[in-house]
């Protein structure tokens, strides 16, 4: 059985209001995960989704509790012997809004302006759960079934690192099988360059504190004959890149994946304007790693940067001391087949080589995420693929993401390749006041949602499936 865009386009045509004033309702709950004072907001945006789900005609839905905010699960596999099981991971805790002063109406009032449904959450992610939510409701009422056996898990802490979404994942393991994991919590190039990702980047952060000694001390008494924090940490700093700005760590880029032919073309046809890149970061020049592009760079390349420095008298004036004490936060993106563990144990390694006597240096870790890749020759990407094309009208570039999520979680622990089927575009502000969906955007899809259930029974059912 397949499913074509144009019966789910009368679906939504007559439903369009309804699902609009869905979307509406959902949005103006403020579950913002990062802050307790919404703990409560937080639980009742995961009843709401689980009755959107019921009335979708879900079913076995259920709040799954964790140790932090409750997740929500959901299932219709009614699709017969042989028929693949597909995996929908979505969000829908919402980041905080501050200043909020900067927002052009209340972000928890969502309004309708020029063809954008603005508020917070609205692309981030409630807006692109609910067009799988919708897409599901219009194929079933249509055929009282479903091509491919269908579950979704809907995560409550993403906006906070996801930090019991493993722990989450490993007990729920077998009512979560799958064959593929759908992510609609991404991105496009722009609304007529229909783009996949087909990676994300991992992340491993550090705080790095140095001291020298007991107390701040009188710098004319002591300067010039102690260790100064301040310049232990700036050497260091200074060190972690080369002047062709590749990280210095040891064997850094041994593991590092190359990207496909395919990949390269996609990533070379990607129309992108440099001087408006930098114009919207607000920023003169660019730097980084010698003989990459802006767009590897910041997307397939791993990275290192200092997020944070703080050492000595910062007040007004001037204090004369020499500081007792410093620290630096420092993060890595890491790219397919780097190893967090590996690359913590090498940055341990050089930074300890790098402060000389006298100087007490600690490295915490504060966090690491491994990255995720799709290979972009499975069946189920060409299933994606396909479904964004019959929508769009032209086959999707592919692109990497240089961010970090639950997703390598989600495909290591079920053993499943990741589609990406997100709809945002760059101006959508997530994170951001003033956040946005285009619903063009969501309209499309809803379309392809319900186009790319009947891709994966076509291109994954002869296999057999998980259910």
């Amino acid at each position: 059985m397949t499913t074509t865009p144009l019966r789910l386009s009368g679906y939504m045509e007559g439903e369009r209001e309804r699902i609009l004033e869905s979307l509406l309702q959902w949005l103006r709950i403020p579950s913002v995960s990062a802050q307790p004072a919404h703990a409560a907001d937080v639980r009742r945006s995961a009843h709401h989704v689980a009755g959107l789900l019921a009335e979708a005609g879900l079913e076995e839905v259920a709040i799954l509790e964790t140790a932090g905010a409750p997740a929500v699960y959901g299932q219709w596999c009614h699709a017969g012997p042989g028929a693949p099981t597909a995996l929908v991971y979505g969000h829908h805790d919402v980041q905080p809004v501050d200043p909020v002063e900067l927002w052009d109406s209340p972000p928890f009032e969502p309004v309708m302006v020029d063809g954008e449904c603005r508020a917070r959450g609205a692309i981030d992610d409630k807006g692109q759960v609910l067009y799988q939510i919708e897409a599901a409701r219009g194929l079933l009422r249509a055929d009282g079934r479903l091509p491919v056996n269908l579950k979704f898990l809907i995560e409550g802490e993403e906006e906070v690192g996801s930090p019991h979404f493993e722990a989450l994942l490993r007990t729920e393991r077998s009512r979560l099988a799958c064959d593929a994991v759908v992510i609609s919590d991404t991105a496009m190039w722009a609304p007529d360059i229909p783009t996949v990702c087909v990676g994300m980047r991992g992340l491993v952060g550090f705080d790095v504190s140095v001291r020298t000694a007991t107390a701040d001390l009188h710098s004319g008494r002591f300067g010039g004959a102690v260790p100064n924090p301040a310049h232990v940490l700036a050497s260091l700093v200074a060190a972690l890149h080369d002047e062709g700005g590749r990280v210095t760590l040891p064997g850094f880029y041994d593991d590092v994946r190359p990207l496909t032919p395919t990949e390269e073309e996609s990533l070379a046809a990607l129309p992108f304007d440099e001087e408006a890149w930098m114009a919207n970061a607000g920023v003169s020049a660019l730097c980084g790693e010698e003989g990459r592009s802006t767009l590897e760079r910041t997307g397939t390349r791993p990275t290192c940067d200092v997020v944070g420095i703080t050492v000595g008298y910062a007040g007004t004036g001037i204090k004369t001391i020499v500081p007792a004490q410093g620290n630096a936060k420092v993060t890595f993106r890491l790219v397919a087949d780097q190893d967090p563990a590996r690359v913590a144990q090498a940055f341990r390694a050089w930074a300890a080589l790098r402060v000389g006597p006298g100087v007490e240096l600690s490295i915490e870790l504060l966090g690491a995420v491994a990255p995720a890749l799709t290979l972009v020759d499975h069946p189920a990407m060409g299933a994606l693929a396909r479904a964004i094309e019959s929508v769009w009208g032209k086959a999707p570039l592919l692109t990497r993401e240089g961010g970090s999520g639950p997703e390598e979680s989600l495909g290591r622990v079920l053993d499943a390749p990741l589609l990406y089927l997100g709809v945002g575009l760059p101006g959508d502000h997530i994170h951001s006041p003033n956040e946005r969906m285009v619903m063009n955007q969501f309209w499309k899809g809803l379309l392809a949602a319900g186009q790319l259930w009947g891709e994966l029974a076509a291109a994954m059912g002869a296999g057999g499936g998980k259910s």
